[in-house]
């Protein structure tokens, strides 16, 4: 009973030891908490407006021109996208220097009835008789069952543009510069180019309707019903890199779906840029941004790599408010001047579209 009660005392402190251990315990939590919530991590962040560098570092103007004069840049790219395409459609722009506006629509494999309803809607090439329109979706490889479907997809349809790269949410970026890289190779004439998601309702008239006057839409719309003005047309040096803009900061609680450590993007910012949902590009911006990014090391978030990409070559994003990187409540009133929404299954967008198409919106 005696060696019992030594043994007990042993583990018997004093309070204020007892308290000293709690505080100790519960600042471990806390900073264990802090660390998971990335509150730690805000302390480590680098300034973006003071110390921003992203590789390569240094002045790409040079670089960009000698690659448009098929010239060999005096620096090695740092950047490729070397997949292969499985299907490349190399004819769609082929013979035709008027087309206006390419639709770049990035797809999973197995979204079957989104492209379906966006062929029969938005997407559709011969909406207007007087505007050519060329549409494409973007895809990587998921598995053979799926590939099998793809394949006579494709027979029928013929508009799938498909790399050899694994189909996944982080491998986007990938996806968009596949298309990129098409559209320098095979459309580089046309002149405007729109990134979407297959989730989008997009009204093809008001995008069009958009690149007429970009700062002054919708108003000039309403304006050229009362003074009876021309339309404005952008010229073809623009560069437009055009969407809904966000100024944010880097995710950095570990919990997050798009989590980035201090390694891999150190700033305390992200560069401007357009949600990558619905991305609208003139030709001038589409090209310096595509050659850009032999000289951007690699983003696995597409819309941030794009971001950068404007940012390494001075194209500032430009706002609009009638692109939703949500999902708009709809009626048929406030879809009037609705460029693109976010957020809609197959058979909302069809119903959407016909809607608005009968009121002369899309």
């Amino acid at each position: 009973m005696k060696r019992t009660m030594q043994q007990h005392n042993v583990f018997m402190l004093p309070s204020s030891a007892k308290r000293k251990i709690k505080y100790v315990l519960l600042a471990l939590v806390l900073l264990f908490a802090a660390k998971l919530f990335g509150l730690t991590t805000l302390f480590f962040e680098k300034d973006f407006h003071k110390n921003f560098r992203y590789p390569y570092d240094g002045p790409l103007e040079e670089f960009i021109d000698q690659l448009k004069n098929d010239e060999k840049p005096m620096v090695k790219p740092i950047n490729f996208y070397p997949y292969p395409y499985i299907y490349n459609q190399t004819k769609k722009c082929v013979g035709n220097d008027e087309v206006r506006l390419v639709y770049l629509v990035k797809s999973a494999p197995e979204h079957f009835n989104r492209r379906i309803a966006i062929r029969e809607s938005w997407g559709f090439e011969k909406r207007f008789s007087d505007v050519e329109i060329r549409r494409v979706f973007l895809l990587g490889y998921q598995n053979k069952n799926i590939q099998s479907l793809l394949d006579e997809e494709q027979k029928k349809f013929g508009d799938l543009l498909q790399a050899n790269f694994t189909d996944s949410y982080f491998n986007n970026t990938i996806k968009t510069m596949i298309g990129l890289k098409w559209a320098y190779n095979n459309c580089k004439k046309a002149k405007y180019f729109m990134l979407t998601d297959d989730d989008y309702y997009v009204s093809t008239k008001n995008v069009l309707r958009y690149l007429r006057n970009p700062a002054n839409y919708p108003a000039y719309l309403e304006l050229n019903k009362v003074k009876r003005q021309i339309d404005m047309e952008l010229p073809d040096d623009v560069k437009l890199y055009t969407g809904f803009v966000f100024n944010s900061k880097p995710h950095r609680h570990v919990f997050s779906k798009w989590f980035v450590n201090l390694n891999e993007y150190p700033y305390d910012r992200w560069p401007p840029y357009v949600t990558a949902g619905a991305v609208l590009f003139s030709r001038s911006a589409m090209i310096d941004m595509y050659l850009a990014s032999f000289y951007t090391h690699h983003f696995r978030f597409d819309d941030i790599y794009l971001g950068l990409l404007a940012l390494k070559t001075h194209i500032e994003p430009f706002h609009s408010d009638e692109f939703h990187y949500y999902k708009k409540s709809y009626s048929k009133d406030d879809y009037r001047f609705t460029v693109a929404s976010h957020g809609f299954l197959p058979g909302e967008m069809l119903q959407a579209w016909n809607e608005q198409k009968s009121l002369g919106n899309a």
